[in-house]
């Protein structure tokens, strides 16, 4: 694990050859220097990555009893518009925020939080974000005009770590419930007979159980969560121990869900699985839960940042935001409608209705 920086403290990672600063390198486990093209490799083991699975027990976490080792202060901007908190370097004072497109001035306090445990690096590079953003722009109907300007290659996308709460935990369900199986009846009808599905109801009773790893949620609401699971799978595979030398020249955004929150949604996400292994073990043609038990036991958890990249622009007077998975290229978006192009839809709509009943009715 880096040693927690002091509030005051900022991780630079100058060039040994001429002193610019280091950048992360999506795809690649080094720092590079876009103005010498000096490489530093970032050290990596097997035993740093079994390092970065390890999990925090989430019953002392929520009696506020961890280590002060797993505690850190970072300076974080604080966007009015959308809430969002996302570190930035103290030597810059003002900003656009990268989920809203909101100009923002920075806050000079600090924020103390539980650190990440560890780090989704990037893989995509900021071109390869645009081609996804591009064909996904393609995609859309009854689009903007305007809106392809912003699928130029040279528009800037923000690289963005993401936080989220990874949990784990045994859990067992009792359940009672019906199956259903089917079968068919004859019925009469004036033009002969025909088959109805009917079903016969059996009461069923028992047990399913799972174990859950990485259950993610994200720990802030910048962006809906609709696209946040939209994003997913992640390769959870890939993690790495947290490591400044990841983020730099990236921003992370602060979790503003705090673990407590989050917990009551992973569960929520647990039981909706318990619920379809309870319909599994019911079996039969259809099911009926009528009551569900759920118990978690052994629950840890993490908090890991996962990578994006984003642009965010202001369409009259709203924010609309394309955000891409910056490890398997997946794109969740919202988009602005043409009215008048939905308009001249419909109207060419109307004319090929109109002269194909006029055309049958000359036939």
């Amino acid at each position: 694990m880096t040693e927690t920086a002091s509030p005051s403290q900022t991780h630079r990672f100058p060039c040994a050859q001429c002193g610019a600063q280091l950048r992360f390198a999506p795809g690649q486990r080094r720092l590079t220097c876009e103005y010498c093209g000096h490489e530093q490799p970032i050290p990596f083991s097997d035993a740093d990555r079994d390092a970065a699975l390890e999990t925090l027990d989430l019953e002392t976490a929520l009696a506020d009893r961890l280590p002060e080792a797993a505690m850190e202060e970072t300076r974080v901007l604080n966007c009015g518009n959308c809430g969002a908190q996302v570190e930035f370097d103290p030597a810059q004072h003002s900003a656009q925020c990268p989920f809203c497109a909101s100009p923002v001035v920075t806050d000079t306090g600090t924020h103390r939080h539980i650190k990440p445990a560890a780090v989704l690096p990037f893989r995509l590079t900021e071109e390869e974000a645009h081609g996804a953003m591009n064909r996904w722009l393609r995609g859309l109907w009854f689009a903007p005009t305007e809106l392809k300007k912003y699928a130029r290659p040279d528009r800037k996308m923000d690289g963005l770590y993401v936080p989220y709460w990874a949990f784990d935990a045994f859990a067992r369900a009792r359940y009672t419930g019906e199956r259903g199986v089917a079968y068919y009846e004859t019925r009469r009808t004036k033009n002969g007979t025909e088959q109805v599905r009917r079903i016969r109801w059996h009461r069923v009773s028992g047990r399913v159980q799972r174990q859950f790893r990485d259950v993610l949620v994200m720990a802030a609401q910048s962006l809906p969560r609709r696209f946040t699971r939209g994003l997913e799978p992640w390769m959870l595979a890939d993690l790495a121990p947290y490591d400044p030398q990841y983020l730099s020249g990236f921003r992370a955004e602060g979790y503003t869900v705090d673990l407590a929150d989050s917990h009551k949604l992973a569960r929520e996400r647990m039981d909706e699985m318990l619920r379809a292994d309870v319909r599994r073990d019911i079996g039969g043609d259809e099911q009926r839960i009528t009551s569900f038990d759920a118990q978690h036991a052994d629950e840890r958890f993490k908090h890991v940042l996962l990578p994006i990249w984003m642009a965010a622009y202001r369409y009259r007077g709203r924010s609309f935001r394309f955000i891409v998975n910056a490890q398997t290229g997946k794109v969740q978006g919202e988009r602005p409608w043409s009215v008048w192009k939905i308009a001249g839809a419909i109207a060419v709509l109307l004319i090929a209705i109109a002269l194909f009943l006029l055309s049958g009715e000359l036939g």
